[in-house]
């Protein structure tokens, strides 16, 4: 039963005035019972979906969390909303535990957030957890308990067996990223019972996606952060090494930073991951060790110097951007040699059905790096959602006329779509290339030399084969099998090719030199939408009083108030504190704890 209604706490608590998407459904899916699978992008607004009916139900709310910076941040950030949280793991020392586990049958706390290996790794605590109240367990990550995520955890497999100690008590399964395989794979091993599914959309219209070649690399970094001046941002590499040196060179080169990576001894990661939270490095450079729940709301880039693994993955990790709404960038470094290195790491896994699946996935990584269309799209599609063919913010929907060429590649399609038909649709491109160049590999089977498009491409070289190819593939005239030997196929738009009934006419990107890039920035122009310019110097004076406060608080200053609320307190200039409730992201506990200074401060700079 309720104590209270969901929009009453999120107004309360939490400041907003209204729900977002699918929350206020999958609020309603939660406060009857029903276990819930939520499906829902990187800054959707997932803790919301339990947070509120934590405190709508009586009793209490275990959160099971696989990262203990998750916990802290997400228990820090409650506490300055009022909410009585807390979280067990090994940062506590034993007394602190036991202070948490008093306070837990005293029923003073609302959320408890606990990793599974904490959980689940004893008998005595899963005995000691069926004795309290416990109103809805909530699995965030959920994708790390199936073996076909991008993020698999072992130990998340064990939380069936809370399943089995808690049978009437709801569940709500959460993820940022799952395709459809890996959320059916949640369903089962959670034993989910009648579950509702929610799938939000995946689109985060805020974040403008980029892809560049990796040539020259480092000074083409240096070229983007010199137009995210002042802001915060992550930079993923593939290596611990690259990671280090990389965070060197921006120190000499006038950036501030540090290095992240599961090397490192832990207390120089937290001190690290510290400094970055608190706003006091711009950059964290970092491998995928760093990040999974960071709750950062004022990333405004994110930076790939390396080819990710998956598209789930590269999709959570942009998704640390921009996480408040504003606008904010995702950059991706990509070359045919971290391509390789990957395929080579994903052959070595041992499980062979895994290793095909984690080959396919980079499969599609590497197609969404080549596209010359809309990477929105592609991505949304990836996540089975329709999206419109432009979406006004990627790279290749903002390029400007004289930065693309349009090449009529008719003939070119017509001849590689008649190799694959006459060797039958069993090569693969390489293969496909060499007998289109007239190549004398000894691969190549002698009977496949006296096919009459033997030899006929000689005009172009086996690299440029191989981009047209690419292309054909993005077209949707050639189409490729999965797993790790795929080969070209026919598609029906091949054979209206074939019949010259369709040209086929691309438009690609012209390669622009570094010299004549712009280097205003994107981001910066499309903040001037949310930010009017004469408001910039307020929000500046509203944004140094928000670090000050968070460092005597010992928070993130994100966590005292978000760059998005700043941004509506100076559209807003409250004067009182019933017009400061007005804000977005100010509830009664910030208003009580915050607003007299902010007010204050508010009527100086009037």
């Amino acid at each position: 039963m309720a104590l209270e209604t969901p929009l009453n706490i999120l107004r309360s608590t939490f400041g907003y005035d209204s729900f977002r998407g699918e929350q206020e459904a999958i609020i309603q899916s939660v406060l009857e019972g029903s276990d819930t699978l939520v499906l829902m992008p990187t800054g959707g607004g997932k803790s919301m979906c339990y947070q509120v009916p934590a405190l709508a139900l009586e009793g209490i709310t275990l959160v099971i969390s696989p990262l203990i910076a998750l916990m802290k941040d997400q228990v820090d950030a409650l506490r300055l909303n009022g909410v009585a949280a807390a979280y067990l793991n090994s940062t506590l020392s034993n007394e602190e535990q036991r202070e948490v586990c008093r306070n837990l049958r005293l029923g003073e706390i609302k959320l408890l957030y606990i990793a599974p290996e904490r959980l689940i790794g004893s008998d005595d605590f899963l005995s000691f957890v069926k004795e309290l109240k416990i109103a809805l367990v909530a699995v965030d990550e959920a994708h790390c308990i199936s073996q076909w995520g991008h993020d698999f955890r072992p130990e998340y497999l064990q939380l069936a067996r809370l399943r089995k100690s808690l049978k009437e008590v709801p569940f709500v399964a959460l993820t940022a990223t799952a395709d459809a395989l890996t959320r059916e794979d949640i369903l089962d091993r959670l034993a989910l019972k009648q579950p509702k599914v929610f799938v939000s959309s995946f689109n985060r219209s805020n974040i403008h996606y980029r892809v560049e070649p990796k040539r020259n690399s480092f000074e083409r970094l240096l070229d983007f952060l010199e137009t995210q001046k002042g802001n915060a941002g992550i930079i993923y590499t593939l290596s611990r090494k690259q990671t280090e040196q990389l965070s060197a060179k921006l120190n000499n080169s006038g950036y501030r930073s540090r290095p992240y990576h599961a090397g490192l001894p832990r207390d120089k990661r937290d001190e690290h991951q510290e400094i970055f939270l608190k706003d006091d490095v711009q950059i964290i450079v970092a491998t995928i060790a760093f990040g999974m729940g960071i709750d950062k709301s004022n990333v405004r880039f994110v930076v790939h110097m390396n080819l990710p693994k998956n598209i789930e993955g590269y999709y959570q990790e942009t998704g640390r951007a921009g996480r408040d709404g504003l606008p904010s960038d995702a950059l991706l470094f990509y070359s045919a040699g971290d391509l390789f290195q990957l395929r080579q790491f994903a052959e070595v896994e041992g499980n062979e059905a895994q290793t095909e699946v984690m080959l396919d996935k980079l499969e599609d990584m590497s197609r969404y790096c080549e596209l010359n269309s809309c990477r929105r799209k592609y991505l949304l599609n990836y996540f089975d959602e329709e999206a419109p063919n432009t979406c006004g913010n990627c790279d290749n929907c903002t390029r400007s006329a004289d930065e693309v060429d349009v090449l009529d590649l008719t003939k070119e399609a017509q001849m590689a779509l008649s190799a694959v038909s006459r060797l039958q649709q069993r090569r693969g491109i390489s293969y496909v290339v060499q007998i289109l160049c007239g190549g004398n590999s000894k691969d190549l089977r002698e009977e496949d030399t006296w096919i009459p498009t033997y030899g006929v491409g000689k005009m172009h070289s086996q690299a440029v084969w191989r981009d047209y190819i690419k292309l054909f593939l993005q077209e949707g005239i050639l189409k490729t099998t999965g797993g790790k030997y795929p080969v070209l196929q026919l598609t029906p738009a091949s054979h209206q090719v074939l019949q010259q009934k369709r040209d086929v006419k691309i438009a690609v990107a012209k390669e622009v030199e570094r010299a004549s890039r712009p280097t205003a920035s994107r981001t910066s122009k499309h903040r001037a939408t949310e930010l009017e310019v004469e408001d910039q110097p307020m929000f500046e004076q509203l944004r140094k009083l928000r670090k000050e406060l968070a460092a005597q608080a010992g928070v993130p200053a994100f966590m005292v108030f978000s760059d998005a609320t700043l941004v509506d307190m100076c559209a807003k200039h409250p004067r009182t504190e019933e017009e400061f409730l007005m804000v977005s992201g100010v509830g009664q506990s910030k208003l009580r704890r915050f607003g007299r200074v902010f007010l204050d401060v508010l009527k100086q700079l009037d």
